[in-house]
Formats: structure tokens, sequence, C-alpha cells
């Protein structure tokens, strides 16, 4: 299979790349959609970025992200409100749909894992309309167990499911991870239920690879290096009737030492081979 239609390269991944480096190797490689991230973007210029990306026929997928809802004093959770709306407008001048949400971990101190997630909640009672009002659907990225304590307190796709459900699926769905939810052996029947309800907001690929390196964050691994079924993630994704992109999502600082138009074509040949 050749067909790179529904591949999306997160900018991350090659990191290494400015932007105008990121819109010229896409569309060298023949691929049309990027997830951006907001600090990039900020520094470029979210108005330029999109008439950048525009301009060259690049589409949005997501932009990443919003979320740390889980702060006790209230001037710090206003303050995230108000960075949030920030990012949903951001979101909207991007022309993208899909604003992906770090929810946050535990704060200093704290071990109630149930009243962070449920400040969670009382966030998105707030932001869902504001998003809604601008075309922009919130997405709750449960991450791997061990980031927990200190950046998401939301683990599982049931978690996220949980809390997403409380809304309508145009406001809030969830993000499908491969890198976080591979070792769960409910996903599958978490997919399913993200599908019925017309939740999976975005669906990302990562492979989990070990050792994992002393900053964790950087330890996601290139397609077919690790653990991860992609090929069965992708089909049980697609049975709920998901149509949408197939974002890859690396941070790996061996990739980004090296030459990004590699790296991009490497991405792309992984992808048919591991996923299609």
């Amino acid at each position: 299979m050749t067909d790179l239609s529904r591949l999306s390269i997160n900018q991350e991944t090659v990191k290494q790349w400015s932007l105008p480096e990121l819109v010229e190797g896409c569309g060298k490689a023949g691929i049309d959609k990027a997830g951006l991230w907001r600090a990039p973007v900020q520094e470029y210029g979210v108005e330029r970025t999109a008439r950048l990306l525009a301009d060259a026929g690049i589409s949005v997928t997501s932009l990443c992200r919003g979320g740390f809802f889980t702060a006790l004093d209230p001037a710090e959770r206003a303050r995230a409100l108000d960075d949030n709306r920030t990012a949903i407008d951001e979101a909207a001048a991007l022309s993208t749909d899909t604003l992906v949400l770090v929810s946050g971990g535990l704060p200093v101190g704290s071990r109630d894992l149930h009243g962070a997630r449920e400040r969670i909640a009382d966030a998105l009672a707030e932001l869902g309309p504001y998003a809604q009002e601008r075309g922009v659907r919130l997405a709750i990225e449960p991450l791997h167990p061990m980031f927990a304590s200190d950046r998401c307190v939301v683990s599982t796709l049931a978690q996220a499911l949980d809390i997403a459900e409380r809304f309508p699926a145009e406001q809030v769905g969830v993000v499908v991870d491969t890198y976080h939810i591979w070792w769960d052996d409910q996903a599958p029947a978490q997919i399913v239920r993200a599908g019925r309800g017309g939740r999976i907001h975005s669906f990302q690929l990562a492979d989990w690879i070990t050792p994992l390196p002393a900053g964790v964050l950087v330890g996601r691994g290139q397609l077919g290096d690790g653990s991860v079924d992609f090929r069965a993630f992708r089909e049980a994704v697609e049975a709920t009737g998901f149509t949408g992109p197939i974002e890859v999502e690396i941070f790996n600082e061996d990739l980004w030492a090296r030459d990004g138009a590699e790296v991009l074509a490497e991405v792309a040949a992984r992808y048919l081979e591991h996923a299609c």
C-alpha cells in the first residue's frame, strides 16, 4: 500500500524543523496534514502559521495542548481557564476542529485523584460551550499511568470517557493514542464505546520502547520499533466508523538529531508497513 492520504505528521515528530521547513518537507513527501503545538505556533505567529499552511494546502489535524485543570488554588484554576480559551481561539484560527487536552497531574501534596478528575470536569463544563461556539472539539488524552502524578490523572480511555460523556460529543471527546493505552486490555472495548458515542476526536500513533530513557517524555519509539500492534489499533478504531486522520506523534531525541526529511520518509514507510 502507498496511500498516505490519512497520514498526519505531528510537528513534534520532526521538532528539528521550523514551521516553513515542516510545510516544505510535507509538500515534498506528499503529506497534506499536520498536527501542531502551541509554543512554536505562537513563536511564528498564529495568523502567519494559518496562512502558511493554508497556502501550502496543508490542513491542521489537531492543536496541542490545552488542559492542566487540576490546581487547587482558585486563581491558578482561573488562569488555566483563560489559557484554554486562548488555545481554543488559536485552534479556530488554524481551522482545526480538535484541541488536545493534557488534563493535569496531582497538585503538590495532594493524593486525591477523584477530586482532581472532578476539577477537570468542572473546567470542561465552562470550556465546552465556548469551544463549540468556535467549531472546536476538546479531546481528553489519557496518558500512561506513569504520568498520573505530575502530568495527567486521566490514565485510561475508560476514565477519559467517564468525564467526556458528561458533555455533548460535539464539545468533548477523547484521543486514542497508542503510546499511552497499548498496555490496557480494556482499550478495545473502550474504543468501541468511544466510537459508538462519536467521541474519537483524534487517533495518534507512537511505539512503546524499552528501556525508557531518563527523560521519559522523550521515550516514544518510531513505528515498528517496540511493542504496539498498530494495525490492530487501526482496525479497531476504523471498525467504529472513524475515517479521520491518523497522526504520528513521536517525541524522540534520536529522531530529532537526524535529518528531518529522512525522518519523515521513514515515518511514512513505517506507517505503511505497520499501520496500513
